[in-house]
Parts: C-alpha cells; structure tokens; sequence
C-alpha cells in the first residue's frame, strides 16, 4: 500500500507545485477521503494569489471536492469507509460562537474554509472536518458533482431563500460558471427565466439551459428590457463584474432583490433613489452548509441539473488554473486523479 500521496500546493503568491506527502491518519473528528475530482472554483485565487487574510503556506486549494472516505477517526462514526462523499467551500464551524449557537453555521466567527484555512482537494487525499462532509448520490458522478458543491450550492441556495413563487420573473446575470447553473436552477422552481450576457453568441446555449428569454447587454440595456417584461423579482448577479450589477437595480421590479453571489474587488455603485422608489434591495448569498449542499444535489439530480465541464489531471493543475483566471473555462474545470 501506498505511503504518499500526489498534492498541489502553494508554497508562495503565485506559485504551484506537485509534491509527495505523508498519507496522514485523520484526527478525532476527522474522515480521509480518497479525492476522485476537484472543481477549479474563481474563489481558489484567494490561495493561490494569497489574497485572502491570515493564509499561511504552504496550502493547497481546492473547495469542490468529491471522492471516497478512505479512513474515520474517532468522533466520526457517522461516515464509514468506502462511502461516496464530498467537501464544499464549508469546511467547518467552531460550535460555541454566538453564531453557531443560533445555528447559522455558515456564518461562524471561526469559519473552517476548504482549501484556505486547511488543505483543500487540488490533491489525491484531503482531510476533512465530518461535520463538513457531505453524503454523494449514486446516480452522481464525481466529476459532476464537483462543481456543484460550491457553484451548485450557492446558486441554488440564493434562489431558494429569496421571497419567490413559481412564475415569477428571475434574471440571471452571466452564462458563465455560476450563471449556466443559475439558469438551470432558476428554470427547474418553475421561475420565469431570463439570461443576461455580452453578445449573441451565449443565447443559444442558454435557451438550452431553460432561459425563455435572453438580453444581449451589449445591444440592449437589462434594466430597461426587464422593465418592459414586468420588472424581475430577483436578479442573480452571477459574473464577477460589479460594474455591470449597480445598473441592474432599475430593472427590479418594486420589492425587488438584486442577489449577488459573484465576487468583484470594485465597488457596486448604487442609485440610492432607485432603492428607495419601490423598496428594492440588494443583498449577497454565501454557498451553504452541509446539508444545503445535500439538498442542492438531490434537487439536481430529479431535475437532472448538471454542470458543464471540462476533465484535467491533477498534474496539469497550474496550467487549468490559469486558464480558469483567463476566464477560457467552458464552464467548470475538473481535475481528476485517476482514482
């Protein structure tokens, strides 16, 4: 039996390698999982880049983690061996902050994130906190239930909660990683769809998706045509531009929500007379747990929702990442390992 195991890691801002590693023996509390496919996720720059505060190296990324539990330790006996399982961007909570006491894991003061805080997928074993760790169904393969354990979750969750009833008219701004995914949600709750992207060239695909109707937003202005349809009760702000999402608040419907769930370093700017004028709102949706991620892969699994992706070998990590940052993504990277 193998004593190591192949990881990616980032040993500084920028810098990914291949090494060997010890297999480790998980801790109380802990399951080995045996990594068959990880999604390449916009959000590993945190990593790799060292963007994210407090990051200490070296750490390997990677938030999209499906596989097979190869060992349990003590405290764990939930899972066993040989189980098909999976990790999310959610990798844990510290159970005592006031948070966590009200049962809003997601938002623990001490948050355990995959691949940031502790070593992530980008490998061929990853250990795993069993309170983060998620259950695959059969029907699912791994390399498809990858990406839907971040992009999935928090898509489909910034749909769910928000004040919606089937027919309603939802937007979804981007045909991108998260937005195809949106889309697909958004069409399966029986919501009106419609996508917004640059360009004719993404409305075929994402008529394909479930979109009814699609706003080229480089020949027409979104707001103005989803005024003319009614005005949406929720856009989803998927395409990490905030330049683009401030403009889309005037076509909200009154009481409408502009939900953004893709990241921008620049600042949304907002006509504060449009929020007032009609009671809209805008707020962010952040993945989910544990359970939301087993909720959102059953709902994808009975209305056949599934990701686009392409398959890479862990060894060719570094160069899938830096086409996923080249925005060439078409529209979730997998790597695989072979196992």
């Amino acid at each position: 039996m193998a004593k190591t195991y192949k990881a990616v890691e980032v040993t500084a801002p920028g810098n990914l390698r291949i090494v060997e590693r010890p297999i480790p023996e998980p801790d109380k509390g802990q399951v080995l999982i045996r990594v068959e496919a990880c999604g390449i996720c916009h959000t590993d720059s945190l990593t790799v880049e060292g963007q994210f505060p407090g990051l200490s190296f070296p750490r390997v990324p990677g938030h999209e983690v499906a596989g097979r539990i190869e060992a349990v330790g003590s405290g764990a006996s939930a899972w066993s061996a040989g189980q098909r399982v999976g990790v999310g961007f959610f990798g844990g909570y510290d159970g005592h902050c006031e948070l966590c006491r009200r049962g809003d894991f997601i938002n623990c003061k001490n948050l355990t994130v995959s691949g940031i805080s502790v070593d992530g997928g980008y490998a061929e074993m990853m250990l795993a906190d069993a309170n983060a760790v998620v259950s695959l169904p059969d029907s699912l393969k791994a390399v498809d239930a990858g990406p839907l354990l971040c992009a999935g979750v928090t898509t489909y969750n910034a749909l769910r909660n928000a004040p919606l009833r089937s027919g309603d008219l939802v937007a979804v701004q981007g045909v991108g990683g998260l937005g195809h995914l949106g889309i697909q949600f958004a069409r399966r709750m029986g919501f009106r769809t419609v996508a917004i992207a640059r360009g004719i060239e993404k409305e075929k695909l994402a008529r394909e998706l479930g979109a009814s109707s699609y706003i080229n937003a480089e020949t027409e202005d979104p707001a103005a045509a989803l005024q003319r349809m009614g005005g949406a009760k929720v856009i989803l702000a998927t395409a990490a531009s905030s330049r683009s999402m401030g403009p889309l608040i005037a076509g909200l419907a009154p009481r409408g929500r502009l939900v953004v769930v893709g990241a921008s370093a620049e600042p949304i700017q907002v006509d504060a007379v449009q929020l007032l004028f009609g009671a809209r709102s805008i707020e962010g949706s952040l993945t989910g747990t544990a359970i939301d991620i087993e909720d959102t892969l059953a709902f994808s699994v009975a209305q056949n929702v599934r990701p686009i992706i392409e398959m890479v070998p862990l060894e060719h990590a570094a160069e899938a990442y830096a086409r996923m940052m080249r925005n060439e993504a078409r529209f979730r990277i997998v790597l695989t390992t072979g196992q």
